[in-house]
């Protein structure tokens, strides 16, 4: 079966999130929402989130869930928010809570921050299967960018996160807390098992050199074939050479530390001080 697949590109944060539909029906999933935040002045909003709540209701489609691929580090989570105006339950991988036990620690959060997935309303391990309405949607455990990732195989789509990028892009880093480039080219291997002619939906593009616009629908075969990382037969040993040199080289992401200490907490802001008002940490010399 093959879903009927909405994107919606922020361009600050090159994310792509997607309201996906069964095809004769009006139950939806939404996979991977930005909160807008402006890091220089510590303000959020929710321009991108409304753009997918108007784009429900217009269509007057049913949210069953909203799904995260993993805990991001490049952007802020919508999912409270959208739960909030639209319903559904949140979802991510079962390794949340290494996730949580590790940055739990790097942000000093104490004991009352919870590191059993309990901020989620389910999670997910390898071979657990889920509905859309009518569709069925399996997991698959993908880690390597980082130990929770997940790629969520929906009808002919399989939304992958941060594992892939376009094939002229390549493939995710490997150098977060737990990540490790082995461990993401057995997961590309897993998901390029599939049939060539599933659609891949990628949780980012920063549009490759030469290339005018942005893009997020490949398929299997054209990774295959065409990924500038991964393609033709590369071997492990290869990957692994490439993609260590690779991240050596790459800076931090900008919204790592309000990301990191949000999306692990489901989306939900750190708890409040006896006047309401909510802090984020920046731990020196942690990450």
């Amino acid at each position: 079966m093959a879903p009927q697949v909405k994107a919606f590109f922020d361009q600050e944060t090159f994310t792509v999130s997607y309201v996906l539909q069964e095809p004769e029906g009006l139950a939806c999933a939404i996979i991977d929402s930005v909160l807008d935040f402006d890091h220089a002045s510590g303000r959020t909003n929710t321009n991108s989130a409304d753009r997918i709540v108007d784009y429900v209701r217009e269509n007057d489609l049913r949210v069953e869930w909203i799904l995260e691929s993993h805990v991001h580090a490049d952007h802020l989570s919508a999912a409270p928010y959208l739960q909030q105006k639209l319903g559904g339950k949140i979802g991510i991988g079962d390794q949340i809570v290494s996730i949580q036990e590790t940055f739990g620690k790097i942000f000093n959060e104490g004991t009352e921050f919870q590191r059993d997935g309990s901020q989620f309303d389910a999670l997910f391990r390898e071979g657990d299967s889920f509905h859309v309405g009518q569709l069925r949607g399996d997991v698959l455990h993908t880690p390597g960018h980082t130990p929770a990732c997940l790629t969520y195989v929906i009808g002919d789509a399989a939304f992958v996160g941060d594992t892939l990028f376009m094939p002229d892009f390549g493939t995710a880093r490997c150098d977060f807390p737990g990540g490790s480039s082995e461990m993401l080219y057995g997961s590309i291997q897993k998901i390029l098992s599939l049939p060539d002619e599933t659609r891949i939906f990628v949780g980012h593009d920063y549009k490759a050199p030469g290339r005018d616009e942005y893009a997020w629908e490949t398929t299997v075969g054209e990774q295959k074939a065409l990924n500038v990382h991964i393609g033709q037969g590369c071997s492990i040993q290869e990957f692994v050479e490439m993609r260590d040199a690779r991240d050596a080289t790459l800076s931090m992401p900008r919204l790592i530390l309000p990301s990191l200490q949000i999306n692990m907490r489901a989306g939900q802001m750190p708890p409040a001080d006896e006047k309401g008002d909510v802090f984020l940490k920046v731990p020196i010399n942690k990450i």
